[in-house]
């Protein structure tokens, strides 16, 4: 199996001893008192990826010092550009970290999935604390890396997946640890996508037998492409399709599962499924399916017992429970949560959580637990920044969100494999068919760092 390494670039070595010798120096640039942060106690940063979702970064950390943006499309970046005209400007991230990687505290990565495991791992290499959009890795193994550097490195560490910094997730959380809802063996997830947001199933590689596209001048491709394999530039992938592209996305559960599957993860602990099956639609080598259903079976753990987690996308959905009203319809992103006792609905982020039906809910309410999970002001950004700063490691720190990044790939393993798979966490291999290992990494492109 094609283990990541670790980065190898010449001028990686030199950043980090750059970066080592800047911190003896000054010490307030990277191991400043509370963590890292400038003397006005700013944090310094760098963001990778400035438009499109990137923007979300930068809105919400323009308390901080920003002193770099990274991003290899100067079109969908320049709104954050014509903001902050005085911050140095890169395309690619590795001469980003060359140059300032003395004057960078934190990191934070809004790319396409496929680069967020090479930039976060260079990032981490240099001391940086880093925040990374979900899902945090474009494999298993990338993300098992990823936590295990992060561990070592000792630094702030995030992942883009806001509803973990919310109210709702602590709900589910004090719901059924308090026994509301009580034994939960059926949980169902599911979401609109793909289809309302990227097209996904039914098409493969673009053909250029016909034409040849453009690259935009204001588009850096081969940066775009990062260590994705070489291919010729072609508007199918972007600005946002690429997410249907086993090359460069995760699919739906990539996109949508660390949001809706979270709650479920932590409360209930699903760390590591034993069974995975996949059904799906319109899929190929090139693309994910243009629909699936995904069954997850988990043992039982501790004193929870064994759970059945369904997965729906592309427009699939569970047939609404019994307890559900008549006159209520289900959300075109949601997840419930079946018990012994009661039944939970939850909506996109966990930002509506409500036992089903409302009456039940009502009658619950006098008799629902305290709220005893701390909750966090500011949200998931706010809470990074403070982890960084020498606060409490925020939620959804690298070690919680590789094994929710992992459980979600695991169903594209599924998927890909075109066979339900048995899957041994410890060993990390699935043991029931040998060849759907080759799905848990990636070949990188050479000579691009990793």
């Amino acid at each position: 199996m094609n283990v990541p390494p670790t980065v190898t670039r010449r001028s990686f070595l030199k950043s980090s001893t750059l970066a080592s010798a800047a911190a003896i120096a000054f010490p307030y640039v990277l191991r400043a008192q509370g963590g890292g942060q400038s003397r006005n106690n700013k944090l310094n940063v760098a963001c990778v990826g400035v438009g499109g979702q990137g923007r979300a970064a930068v809105e919400r950390l323009k308390g901080e010092n920003f002193v770099a943006f990274c991003d290899v499309d100067d079109e969908r970046a320049a709104a954050t550009f014509e903001q902050y005209p005085n911050v140095p400007r890169f395309r690619d991230y590795r001469q980003m970290l060359d140059k300032l990687g003395n004057q960078i505290d934190a990191v934070t990565v809004s790319t396409p999935d496929h680069m967020h495991y090479p930039i976060a791992v260079a990032a981490l290499q240099l001391g940086k604390h880093v925040f990374v959009e979900k899902p945090l890795t474009h494999t298993i193994t990338e993300a098992r890396h990823l936590a295990q550097l992060a561990r070592e490195k000792k630094v702030a560490t995030q992942m883009g997946n806001q509803g973990h910094a919310g109210d709702g997730i602590r709900l589910v959380k004090e719901w059924i640890e308090g026994g509301v809802l009580g034994e939960v063996r059926e949980v169902h997830s599911w979401t609109d996508r793909p289809g309302t947001i990227w097209p996904q199933g039914g098409f493969k590689a673009p053909d250029h037998s016909k034409f040849i596209p453009v690259v935009p001048p204001t588009l850096d491709w081969d940066a775009w492409l990062g260590v994705a394999a070489e291919r010729p530039y072609d508007p199918a992938y972007l600005p946002f399709k690429w997410r249907g592209y086993w090359d460069f996305g995760t699919g739906a559960l990539g996109d949508m599962g660390c949001h809706l599957l979270d709650s479920a993860h932590w409360a209930l602990k699903l760390d590591a499924p034993r069974h995975i099956e996949a059904l799906r639609a319109f899929d190929n080598e090139t693309t994910g399916p243009s629909s699936s259903v995904i069954t997850f079976e988990f043992p039982a753990r501790g004193a929870l017992p064994p759970l059945t987690l369904k997965w729906y996308d592309g427009g699939l959905m569970p047939p609404p429970p019994p307890e559900l009203e008549t006159s209520r319809q289900l959300p075109d992103n949601g997840t419930l949560f079946i018990g012994s006792k009661a039944t939970a609905l939850a909506t996109l982020y966990n930002q509506s959580v409500r036992i089903i039906p409302e009456t039940r809910m009502q009658e619950l309410v006098p008799s629902l637990p305290p709220k005893t999970i701390p909750r966090i002001e500011g949200g998931h950004f706010a809470e990074w920044v403070r982890a960084c700063k020498g606060g409490p490691a925020a939620g959804s720190n690298f070690e919680v969100a590789s094994r929710l990044t992992e459980l979600c790939l695991l169903s594209n393993v599924a998927v890909r494999a075109r066979r339900p798979i048995e899957w041994d966490a410890q060993a990390m291999r699935v043991t029931n068919l040998p060849e759907a290992n080759q799905y848990l990494t990636t070949a990188y492109r050479p000579g691009f760092g990793v």
